[in-house]
């Protein structure tokens, strides 16, 4: 049986959907069958694939940057899955480690810094370090003091909120694993919120998505992310009273040098 190819295969040079798929008789043809199939087992494995941190931990430091490691409610990532709840709150462990760490330090930092596994390990085993390389520069302009990079597993976006709490940061800076689609398992999610603590909501941070190699660039989302961190200790919020308005400035003006 011949294969007749969609009349929209051209689009699909401008997408990553799954568009121009062509047809084999009535049915798909076996090739994209067969590719649903490995996107889609890529996406699970995403979400249930433990993360491991030392890879990322020695690409931190290489940038300077020191790490702790803590951990969510949660006991196992079963229950993560089940229960989005305990995943905004911190262990006993790691809320008493966090305390330490704060009596431990005289001035308090302004941005705390917290990578979260969340929803896709890939996503931030392959682009925590780039993106942090990439934002450093905005930090250093900006002059603006950062935590040790606090390593999360089984975290929820709001788990920076009691973190950024306990370490009395004046903002927090979150970088998660995004729920994967079946074209994009290793995608960066960065949460952004001023003043945090317990019992804010969604409304009141700001989100970067699909940080990622085939997705919105390391450098884009870095200038984004500084952007909106420096208007937000302009202005005194995040969330929906901040509109992320970067894409109006020259684009060949780019650059740390905007951010202080």
């Amino acid at each position: 049986m011949t294969t007749s190819e969609d009349p929209w295969v051209n689009l699909k040079r401008f997408t990553d959907a799954r568009i121009g798929l062509g047809r084999s008789g009535s049915a798909m043809p076996t090739r994209e069958v067969l590719n649903f199939a490995l996107s889609h087992a890529m996406a699970r494995d995403a979400v249930t694939t433990p993360i491991d941190w030392t890879p990322i931990e020695k690409g931190l430091s290489g940038l300077g940057l020191s790490t702790l490691r803590i951990s969510s409610a949660t006991s196992d990532r079963s229950e993560y899955l089940r229960r989005p709840d305990l995943g905004r709150k911190l262990s006993d462990a790691s809320r008493e480690a966090l305390v330490r760490a704060s009596e431990m330090e005289a001035a308090k930092p302004d941005l705390v810094v917290l990578v979260g596994d969340g929803l896709s390990s890939m996503g931030v085993a392959v682009n925590t370090v780039p993106f942090l390389n990439a934002f450093l520069p905005y930090a250093a302009q900006g002059g603006w003091t950062l935590s040790p990079v606090l390593l999360a597993d089984d975290a929820r976006v709001a788990l920076g909120d009691e973190a950024g709490e306990i370490l009395a940061g004046k903002a927090v800076l979150m970088l998660i694993g995004e729920r994967p689609g079946l074209s994009s398992p290793d995608s960066l999610g960065i949460y952004l919120t001023l003043s945090p603590r317990v019992g804010l909501k969604d409304a009141d941070r700001n989100c970067i998505s699909n940080i990622r190699q085939r997705g919105l660039s390391y450098e884009e989302g870095a200038f984004k992310a500084a952007w909106l961190l420096r208007e937000a200790f302009r202005r005194g919020l995040t969330g929906v009273s901040l509109k992320d308005e970067s894409q109006f400035l020259i684009e060949g003006q780019k650059g740390p040098e905007l951010i202080g």
